[in-house]
């Protein structure tokens, strides 16, 4: 199995040759302020089979045990790195992040209070007259979601 991501600008991508581990949503603060959001979504790869196929990440050490990887030029997440030889990669920087599937929380008690009543919310459809003229003005600048052989940010 091979699996293919990378960051939001295109400066770092990766290759995972390999299976993917355990996929989780972790709550603690620390993954909230490293993510910017109400949780770090993580799968488990074999640190070996990690390539990095264009740019590196820059990391920061989190904590004694944690380095977290991210582009250095637009600041996606990419990584969670522990003990120096695991490695878990933030779901969203995969290509296909749909085929990973979540298998536990993790740090539930720093749960943001409102994170249980999230699925309850309304959903705006689309094809809704105001959300689609929203859609149709967007022009993205972001990398596709595969590779490719070179890559220079349209701003």
């Amino acid at each position: 199995m091979s699996m293919t991501g990378g960051c939001q600008c295109g400066a770092v991508r990766f290759r995972v040759d390999g299976e993917l581990g355990e996929a989780s949503i972790c709550h603690c603060r620390m993954c909230q302020k490293a993510t910017g959001g109400f949780f770090g979504p993580y799968v488990g790869a074999p640190y070996d089979a990690v390539v990095w196929t264009r740019g590196k990440p820059k990391r920061f050490q989190s904590s004694n045990k944690v380095a977290r990887g991210f582009c250095g030029d637009c600041g996606t997440p990419l990584t969670f790195e522990y003990d120096g030889q695991h490695v878990a990669l933030a779901i969203g920087a995969l290509d296909r992040p749909g085929e990973v599937r979540l298998s536990e929380q993790l740090a539930s008690p720093a749960r943001l209070p409102y994170f249980e009543e999230l699925a309850t919310l309304p959903v705006h459809e689309a094809d809704e007259p105001r959300a689609a003229a929203h859609i149709a003005s967007i022009v993205s600048y972001q990398h596709p979601d595969h590779d490719t052989a070179d890559w220079t940010p349209k701003l």
